[in-house]
């Protein structure tokens, strides 16, 4: 998640609200990719969570990347909590469980996002090896409980911690026990974001299956191939979900924006503070009408802040956020940008692409979504299992890198980056069956060898 917003330029209208999303508009030549992507932080004598105080601990990494790296820290009282890079962008944060985060900065290339991610873990291991310290890229942890996780020192985990168990029964998990990989792409204007919103909610479910990486629950399968997936399908109803009305005429940034104003509020941030406001409208705030606020109107801050608590499957600010995919691999990490960037970049892969999902009705991509988790690849829609759709997908992102032509300096275009993700195809296999097929093999009914073997 990245780091909360702290412009306090007054907004008084709903318009100013829109135009703060309108402003994402890029011009083409100026799209950019950002990458980011979490994992679980363990101990590596005995495969246990870090805690955040310590002299092996995640304060303990995060001032030891600080050294490292010479980024600002980011502070919430006495407690460091992440590091921005002021100069390139990116930022190193942390989920509520201690999940640690690299927001990476906006990129041209699928290259400089790979450059970027072997960085920061070719970094993060010279700090951790000496405190003991690993990392994990599962979509959730394999063997400890909800209870077993730390709680990291940020304000607005505290309330949210509170909140979630009012809403849904899986908020917590997915707040402590998940990790993800997302990739964040640019438009170009308002029918531009609305052709890829509805493109990319439309085939979350590929990603989700692409990426399905979270099978063990404490220890032991837990029926699913992406139980992070599943996690979000009850966590709560108000900010999650496949958004069925973007896909309806009039669809834009105005109808976001009342989307967005009817999901109830977390907080709201004066100064370092975090004032709990969860269940609120922010229209009273809008309004100068909020009970915990009175007289106090929103903030551009505010409003920056409150979509970041909004979790459909796919978000808009002033980018879109592709949230469909489990964390994995490291070398499977390039592949969830390049797949988004091959289809939303590329004109005639994001018209054969919306001809692919157009005809689909609402009905029909909820029940892809809810049957994916647990079914994978084997998913189907109007007769098709989504491994074929998977397929399809996959050779209309092909053909979109390759038309954009960005070489690395040794001539390989980004087409490379799906090479790993064809490879599932080719094997009709998601990660999470890889998993289980070495859990009652070689493994011999152990998540334990995890640990070694998916380690960064």
């Amino acid at each position: 998640m990245a780091r909360d917003q702290d412009d306090m330029t007054p907004i008084e209208t709903r318009d100013e609200l829109v135009a703060w999303l309108a402003a994402g508009e890029k011009p083409r030549e100026r799209f950019r990719v950002g990458t980011e992507h979490e994992k679980f932080a363990f101990t590596l004598a005995h495969n246990r969570p870090v805690p955040y105080q310590g002299a092996r601990s995640i304060r303990a990494l995060l001032e030891g990347m600080q050294l490292l790296l010479g980024w600002e820290p980011i502070m919430e009282g006495p407690d460091i909590i992440g590091l921005s890079d002021v100069t390139g962008g990116g930022a190193i944060t942390l989920e509520p469980g201690g999940q640690f985060e690299l927001s990476g900065a906006p990129v041209a290339t699928v290259h400089r996002t790979c450059s970027e991610l072997m960085a920061h873990l070719a970094q993060l291991r010279e700090v951790a090896e000496p405190l003991g310290i690993g990392f994990l890229g599962l979509g959730m942890t394999p063997n400890w409980s909800r209870e077993e996780a730390p709680m990291m020192p940020k304000g607005r985990y505290r309330i949210m911690t509170a909140y979630m168990p009012k809403v849904g029964r899986l908020g917590l998990d997915m707040m402590y026990r998940t990790c993800t990989v997302q990739a964040n792409l640019d438009f170009s204007s308002e029918a531009d974001m609305v052709k890829k919103l509805r493109v990319s909610l439309a085939l979350q479910p590929v990603a989700t299956a692409l990426f399905a990486n979270s099978p063990f629950t404490e220890g032991k399968p837990n029926g699913f191939l992406s139980f992070r997936s599943e996690i979000w399908r009850d966590t709560d109803p108000d900010r999650c979900g496949m958004l069925p009305w973007a896909f309806e005429p009039g669809m834009g940034y105005e109808r976001w924006t009342d989307y967005a104003l009817d999901v109830p509020m977390y907080f709201v941030k004066r100064g370092g503070r975090y004032i709990d406001v969860a269940g609120r409208s922010f229209r009273d705030l809008l309004a100068g009408k909020l009970a915990e606020l009175p007289g106090e109107r929103a903030t551009v801050s505010d409003w920056a802040n409150h979509l970041t608590t909004i979790f459909p499957e796919v978000r808009l600010k002033r980018v879109l956020e592709m949230r469909g995919a489990d964390a994995g691999r490291w070398a499977r990490l390039p592949s969830l940008t390049a797949l988004w960037v091959g289809l939303l970049y590329d004109d005639a892969c994001l018209d054969a692409a919306w001809d692919l999902v157009k005809g689909w009705t609402a009905e029909e991509r909820q029940k892809l979504r809810d049957d994916v988790p647990r079914l994978g690849f084997r998913a189907a829609i109007r007769g098709r299992d989504l491994l074929s759709i998977a397929r399809e997908t996959l050779a209309l992102s092909r053909a979109g890198l390759a038309r954009r032509r960005k070489f690395d300096p040794y001539g390989a275009d980004e087409t490379r980056y799906l090479k790993p993700l064809e490879d599932l195809v080719e094997r009709g296999e998601t990660p999470a069956e890889g998993l289980l097929r070495k859990f009652y093999g070689e493994w011999g009914g152990s998540v334990d060898p995890v640990f070694k073997e998916y380690a960064y």
